[in-house]
């Protein structure tokens, strides 16, 4: 495990699952208080915390008498609001007698997807960590649609992890860690204690299990760790009822799942690209273009490009591939989908006469393509 890299751990990002903190009827306030207590210990010895917490729908649904999520999503977005409530109030009453204070964000994919609010949300948290405040974060579920959805809290919290240059993401849960099958099925279900490489089998031993109430499950969680270790940050899973878990963890105890991560950091505007944006297009592109941005590092010219899907506007996030379709990387296009259909084939110096104009010699300038390699 870890020990050296949690020892040197300055700011770390802890995620509570729906099955961590809700009990049979209500939210579990026991578990709410003792996780209270161990990131208040931990703020108290120099570590920066920042909590993701599921809940909300949970607590709304035991709170209406209600056992499953509702197909509708007014009304699951009305049980959303019910439960936050409570949860806030339950989180502000248990690090009140730590004597720390609370901060409620609410976040929705479009927050993280547009750069300027994407660099506030970081400046919020840089304020609410330097006055010692926890801040505690969940997705906008009562506004929430399709389109804005980051999907799950899982995902929520590892955007958060690079978001915030965080040097840990722990994600507990009603389990162990990861097993090779579902261990509340299986009693021969055997835990997977390190993870160094994100192989076929990994996947699917996540995808037989499932969560309940949560949105999430072990494959949100194989998700998340992709895009935290990819960027040089460690994840752990594990038992969030264990008494005093993180402590133990920051401890050097042994629990769980470690997700071991690469060994260089991505730079953060990486990160947001590779990890926060959705793509809104494709550049089909030849072997030349191919050979260019993936071994010698360099930027996206309109002369590598035989092909545009979709149609976008200039600064948009666009993935390029190969003919056969192989995903190569995604990147922020410097002109829009119907000026790259005009230049596509063309030397540098023949933009000018096409467009009228050339603002930018690339496409797609390296210092803003993520390969598909490196998020591996």
């Amino acid at each position: 495990m870890p020990k050296q890299r949690l020892i040197n751990a300055r700011r770390v990002v802890v995620k509570l699952g729906s099955n961590v903190i809700t009990a049979k009827n209500s939210l579990n306030l026991e578990l709410i208080e003792s996780i209270s207590s161990q990131i208040s210990h931990l703020m108290d010895n120099g570590v920066e915390v920042i909590l993701v917490s599921s809940g909300a729908m949970a607590a709304g649904l035991r709170k209406m008498g209600m056992d499953r999520r509702p197909d509708e999503i007014p009304k699951r977005q009305a049980i959303s609001a019910i439960g936050q409530c409570g949860l806030m109030n339950a989180y502000e009453k248990s690090f009140g007698q730590f004597n720390k204070k609370v901060a409620q964000i609410l976040l929705t994919a479009e927050d993280l997807n547009n750069r300027k609010r994407y660099l506030n949300a970081r400046n919020t948290l840089h304020t609410l960590i330097k006055w010692k405040v926890v801040p505690i974060i969940n997705e906008n579920d009562t506004i929430m649609v399709e389109e804005i959805k980051l999907g799950d809290n899982d995902n929520l919290a590892a955007m958060i992890t690079l978001l915030m240059d965080a040097d840990f993401l722990f994600i507990l849960t009603d389990i162990e860690g990861l097993y090779n099958k579902d261990p509340r099925q299986h009693s021969d279900a055997k835990l997977i204690p390190r993870v160094t490489r994100f192989k076929k089998e990994i996947e699917d031993f996540a995808s037989d299990i499932p969560g309940t109430l949560g949105t999430g499950g072990m494959l949100s969680k194989i998700q998340a760790a992709q895009k935290v270790t990819s960027a040089g940050i460690p994840m752990i899973v594990a038992r969030g009822n264990i008494p005093s878990v993180l402590l133990h963890l920051f401890n050097g105890k042994e629990y769980g799942t470690y997700f071991v991560p690469k060994k260089e950091k991505m730079p953060s505007r990486k990160c947001w690209i590779a990890h926060t944006l959705a793509s809104k297009g494709s550049l089909v592109i030849d072997d030349g273009a191919v050979r260019a941005v993936r071994q010698n590092g360099k930027s996206l010219l309109a002369i590598g490009i035989l092909a545009v899907e979709g149609y976008f506007e200039e600064g948009a996030a666009v993935s390029f591939k190969t003919a056969a379709n192989e995903i190569v990387g995604i990147g922020l296009v410097n002109y829009r989908s119907l000026d790259i259909n005009l230049i596509k084939g063309l030397k540098t110096s023949q933009i000018k006469g096409c467009l009228g104009g050339k603002h930018y010699d690339e496409v797609i300038h390296r210092d803003n393509l993520v390969l598909n390699d490196s998020c591996n």
